[in-house]
């Protein structure tokens, strides 16, 4: 018999409800806005060094925060020089969230902002079909390739429009965290399909070492609060359940055994620790910057 159980992602509406349970029960949003904060300064230096106009390629833009935050300190590095943002997002109510922030937020005169609403694979589709080869000073994708289907070819796409000086960011989990080992031992059975790949800085490695190609891996410590997970019929445990398994209503759809599987792994010291009585799942990520 079928398994009842569906990949997240093809519920739209519950796949935004879960992820906003998951930001308010997580340090992930400041952990990277943290290092964004005191980190990406560094990373940016050199990217619009004699340029008047520097291009910046946003993959899965989202609703702009953390984009408009990565354009602040661009400006602050280089004050007065035009800032061409384009942004990749295949969500419409992102893209409207996007711009209402662009509208409220002042001194943005010298960004010019440009939205696409497609995927990366759609991206990549229309620009070979235009024979279009711009070049970028800064690319950035932030948690986004696990969505897309083939994960070696698009980072080669984005790493191959890099400008001289440019660099390539990209932000997935790191290889030391809960995820990791909740996923390599039951990732298989959880109904992925199409919509997303379980990765970590691990497969991102294995990519960008056979390719040559010169990178520097910055850890982000994250956790998450998964105390409500276990408490029987919490609606946020079951939020936060059906996002880090990527399953639509995993409480109530999964089989009894892979449940309580499941249930026992995120309580073990490889994916969470135990404090003041609450259960905190590793959640630390890693920022990984590409040279061109």
């Amino acid at each position: 018999m079928a398994s009842p159980m569906r990949a997240l992602p093809s519920d739209p509406a519950r796949y935004v409800q879960t992820f906003n349970v998951f930001l308010a029960n997580s340090t992930e949003h400041q952990s990277t806005q943290e290092f964004l904060e005191k980190q990406l300064p560094a990373v940016i230096a050199s990217i619009g060094n004699g340029k008047s106009t520097i291009n910046v390629l946003s993959v899965g833009g989202g609703a702009g925060e953390t984009d408009l935050l990565i354009l602040s300190k661009i400006r602050a590095r280089y004050p007065g020089v035009t800032i061409n943002n384009e942004v990749i997002e295949p969500n419409a109510e992102q893209i409207l969230k996007y711009k209402e922030r662009v509208a409220k937020t002042p001194n943005l005169e010298n960004i010019k902002f440009t939205w696409h609403e497609e995927t990366a694979n759609e991206y990549i589709s229309r620009m070979k079909a235009e024979k279009t080869t711009k070049k970028w000073d800064f690319i950035h994708m932030i948690q986004v390739l696990y969505y897309v289907k083939d994960i070696p070819a698009t980072i080669k796409y984005f790493h191959s429009l890099l400008d001289t000086q440019a660099k390539l960011l990209i932000i997935v989990e790191s290889e030391t965290n809960g995820w990791e080992t909740l996923w390599r031992k039951y990732g298989s059975s959880f109904p992925v399909q199409d919509f997303c790949t379980y990765l970590s800085s691990l497969d991102i490695k294995k990519i960008l070492d056979p390719a040559g190609l010169k990178y520097q891996i910055h850890e982000i410590p994250s956790q998450l609060n998964i105390t409500s997970c276990f408490v029987e019929g919490n609606e946020d445990g079951e939020m936060l359940l059906d996002f880090i398994t990527e399953v639509c209503e995993f409480s109530k759809t999964a089989p009894p055994e892979l449940k309580r599987q499941v249930m026992e792994v995120l309580r073990t010291p490889a994916c969470s620790v135990q404090r003041d009585g609450k259960i905190f799942f590793n959640n630390t990520i890693s920022a990984i910057v590409i040279e061109p």
